[in-house]
């Protein structure tokens, strides 16, 4: 009985905290002080600096704000515009015509932003008229945005991803590359969906597009050299066993530099604007990290995390009932926080349930990640809804409705990984790693 008064206590200051506007990363380091002040006898004070400056100064978070920086830098690029002249007339001929091109454009943006905001900006101010002018249906240029920008999520280099890193103390390297074919086939499942709709509904009638020849095709496609130059290089790089996560964040920032500079888009302005940029969501996430810091740590003295993860174990749950239990757990608690929040806020419960239960944690960051890109596109809260309504116009019910057939797909994805874990773990286990 004294788990569940504390489970209750700790949820009572949380909400209250958050309903009074407190940012996270404080409402976290409230509920963490009220623990160590009611369950222990160590000094909360110091304790608590020291948590926070051991979470703050990991070599392992560098990476964070160098790969949103890089995003940032290439947000304010013409890389969206290029890479909408490089892919459409391949896709133009697919089943679904130029929607693919929303698809294709989030996955190969998310390979260098790492942000699912910066993603469905960057490509939607470019996609959204284009496809407008075409007279393509409506909903599904809004849902596939929707849903294919969550992408950003997971495919590295992915925030979300060095986040579930740092918390649960895993290799960032292997992370990203746990990551890179459940990204994949989550966005072959968009297109299919795209290219079953273009032949069932009646209301496909888009403007056909002008064919182009094999060489005129080849010719657009070298808007695609730069940004596939880039992905090779970062992503190459962690592969191969050169560069670090960190590292390979750092080449990112020079690639991405050289790239604004070549395309004539870094100005002093924009040079700081992607610096502050980067500065405040850095700082947003230090601040969630340095909270769920503190208190993983608080929870670990009052012994809750390790008592439920006992009950849990006592209740001989199934590793397939479990999981269905932390999914319905993750899209409720996806209505109401971020995705980045709604991780660190519970990995310090979850965490020793998921080692009990024998599950591999570099598998579940996927399944976890899979979950949260769902939040994105979940109301009231889901980020992606607020910021396509404010480039649409449109109303939030009309978004949500649009974006619905992506949170099924997304639903299914999780499945997927569920019957074939090995899409997760097989790069990674793979990976080629640095001598030591």
């Amino acid at each position: 009985m004294t788990e569940v008064y504390a489970i209750i206590l700790f949820l009572v200051v949380l909400f209250l905290l958050l309903g009074t506007g407190v940012w996270v990363g404080l409402a976290l380091m409230g509920v963490a002080w009220v623990g160590m002040e009611l369950f222990t006898t160590r000094p909360v004070g110091d304790t608590m600096i020291t948590t926070i400056w051991a979470s703050s100064s990991s070599w392992t978070l560098t990476a964070l704000p160098l790969f949103i920086w890089m995003g940032e830098i290439l947000y304010r690029t013409r890389l969206s515009e290029d890479m909408f002249k490089g892919l459409s007339p391949w896709l133009a001929r697919l089943p679904g015509g130029l929607v693919h091109t929303n698809i294709v454009a989030c996955t190969v943006f998310a390979a260098v932003s790492g942000s699912s905001a910066a993603t469905l900006t960057t490509v939607g101010k470019m996609s959204i008229p284009e496809l407008r002018a075409r007279n393509y249906p409506e909903n599904m240029v809004i849902g596939t945005l929707a849903g294919a920008a969550t992408l950003g999520l997971m495919i590295p280099p992915s925030i979300a991803l060095i986040v579930y890193g740092v918390t649960v103390n895993e290799s960032i390297t292997k992370l990203f590359f746990a990551g890179v074919f459940p990204g994949l086939i989550l966005a072959t499942m968009f297109m299919a969906y795209v290219a079953i709709v273009s032949k069932v509904s009646p209301s496909w009638n888009p403007s056909m597009e002008t064919g182009m020849s094999f060489g005129e095709k080849l010719s657009n496609s070298r808007f695609l050299i730069p940004v596939l130059t880039l992905i090779t290089v970062v992503i190459g790089s962690m592969y191969a066993g050169y560069a670090t996560a960190t590292e390979a964040a750092a080449i990112g920032v020079i690639g991405a530099l050289l790239l604004a500079t070549a395309q004539g888009s870094l100005t002093p302005s924009s040079f700081r604007a992607s610096l502050m940029g980067a500065m405040r969501t850095s700082a947003m996430i230090a601040l969630i990290l340095a909270g769920a810091a503190f208190l993983k740590l608080s929870m670990g003295f009052t012994g809750l995390p390790r008592a439920l993860a006992d009950s849990i174990a006592a209740m001989e749950l199934a590793r397939f009932e479990l999981l269905m239990a932390l999914l319905v757990f993750y899209i409720i608690l996806g209505m109401f926080l971020d995705g980045i929040s709604a991780v660190v806020l519970t990995m310090a419960i979850v965490e020793p349930m998921v080692r009990e239960a024998g599950i591999d944690l570099i598998w579940f960051g996927i399944f976890v990640v899979v979950v949260v890109e769902m939040a994105q596109i979940t109301p009231p809260i889901g980020f992606n809804l607020f910021v396509l309504q404010g480039m649409t116009d449109h109303e939030m019910g009309y978004i949500t409705k649009a974006a619905l057939p992506m949170f099924l797909i997304m639903v299914l994805m999780v499945f997927v990984l569920i019957w074939f874990p090995e899409i997760a773990t097989w790069l990674p286990e793979n990976l080629r790693q640095t001598p030591s």
